[in-house]
């Protein structure tokens, strides 16, 4: 539905909607609660939407969108400014760059492919830490973080899917 001037409320929520997505996965892993005492690190929920979107709808997470992504995740975890938001690029460069061949990835191979991008990501992070602090970080927090996001994307995964195919879709054709 289109006023006067163009506008669709529908097709604005369609275009906001995998960047909501982001913001709420920063605000859920970065929520005060854990469940297992603090053992195992939260997930890095932002970056999944990051990552999908800009894999299916790069239109609809653009690089800026990346980058305050992570530096809202910056900003809510704790560390310092930077870190996740240079990550967050670095990452969707390489998923930019080589979209085809992360889109023609199915079943393991798409985990596989969102595993490598969130090592990427998680590698970047770790280097800027070490050049920053002029020491090398403990590796294990890292590590454990990427096997907790990767297990946590099977679920995410899906409802991001859903979004895609029942929300955005329908929405976005009513522009």
């Amino acid at each position: 539905m289109h006023d006067r001037i163009g506008f669709s409320l529908s097709g604005t929520l369609a275009s906001t909607l995998p960047f909501l997505c982001g913001v709420l996965g920063v605000a859920v892993a970065n929520v005060p609660i854990s469940f297992l005492g603090g053992i195992v690190p939260p997930p890095l929920l932002a970056f999944m939407p990051v990552y999908f979107w800009c894999l299916v709808r790069p239109d609809l997470m653009p690089p800026p969108a990346a980058l305050v992504l992570g530096a809202w995740e910056d900003l809510l975890s704790g560390g310092p400014m930077g870190i996740w938001a240079a990550s967050f690029v670095v990452a969707y460069a390489l998923v930019d760059r080589e979209r085809d061949a992360f889109a023609g990835l199915s079943g393991l191979g798409a985990i596989l492919g969102f595993a490598a991008a969130l090592l990427l990501a998680g590698s970047t992070a770790f280097v800027i830490v070490a050049v920053s602090n002029e020491s090398f970080p403990p590796l294990e927090p890292l590590l454990l973080m990427v096997a907790v996001t990767i297990v946590f994307y099977f679920p995410i995964l899906s409802l991001l899917n859903f979004l895609h195919h029942r929300l955005i879709g329908p929405l976005r054709s009513e522009f």
